[in-house]
């Protein structure tokens, strides 16, 4: 019984996958045949069961920047380089895409320690660093077993000093860890999807107008409160935005 429930379910995997790639075929046929719109149907179907990829949301940024909707088409870019940040194509398309986009924002002068951060620490996610934390954590613990039951009094030192390094690096880890799981969770990347949209001194309608932005702008999301977000931008600016006219890059 249960070698026949492993095949009937091995068969629906390969059913599945097989419809996955025709979707996904047809997506690139319409591309080609340059109707975008049926192409983004097919592509956002993909989306919608959340069959993710790199090549998925770089094709949508192409469908959009075609149709030159600058909002979709930085957000899918945007969204293709948080699965592959190497991606060389994705990243002189959103150069193109960026152009587009009517608000220029210049950013604040970055410290060392910024700098530091954006430059390598940022390289790695998280839960990459939280990998960092284990294999220290494992190296330690391996190292200081060896220190235990080692008889040269100059390979216990050796043992010891490897293994207490290990240890104030596992520590040093799970700081950033911790540092950049509070990132992630508080300071969230969007898009603007409107065409030109007001951000308020406060989270109301008859609130004072501080600025003006318009369709493609990325701003960093701080807080939320009823139907507004509070916003900001690269140049140090605040403010509250109507929360449907932008769109966060972890949502599908």
């Amino acid at each position: 019984m249960k070698k026949i429930l492993f095949l009937l379910l091995l068969v629906a995997q390969v059913f599945y996958a097989q419809d996955e790639q025709k979707i996904f075929n047809s997506a690139n046929e319409m591309y080609k045949q340059q109707n975008y719109e049926k192409a983004i149907e097919f592509y956002k179907t993909l989306e919608h069961y959340n069959l993710i990829s790199s090549e998925l949301f770089y094709n949508l940024g192409n469908a959009h920047y075609k149709l030159n909707q600058v909002g979709p088409a930085i957000f899918y870019y945007e969204k293709a380089l948080q699965i592959d940040p190497d991606n060389d194509d994705v990243k002189n398309n959103l150069v193109f895409a960026k152009r587009l986009a009517l608000d220029t924002i210049e950013e604040l002068p970055k410290t060392f320690f910024q700098k530091i951060n954006i430059n390598y620490i940022q390289k790695l996610s998280y839960n990459e660093w939280a990998i960092v934390i284990v294999s220290f954590a494992i190296l330690g613990s391996i190292l200081f077993l060896l220190f235990y039951f080692s008889n040269r009094p100059g390979t216990k030192r050796f043992f010891f000093v490897i293994s207490m390094l290990s240890y104030l690096f596992l520590i040093i880890t799970f700081f950033i860890t911790f540092n950049q799981y509070s990132l992630a969770n508080n300071n969230k990347i969007a898009i603007v999807f409107a065409e030109e949209t007001e951000v308020m001194n406060a989270p109301t309608l008859n609130s004072e107008e501080l600025f003006t932005l318009h369709e493609g702008t990325k701003v960093t999301v701080l807080d939320r409160v009823d139907n507004w977000k509070k916003i900001k931008l690269a140049d140090g600016k605040i403010g509250w935005i109507i929360a449907n006219e932008i769109k966060e890059l972890d949502e599908i």
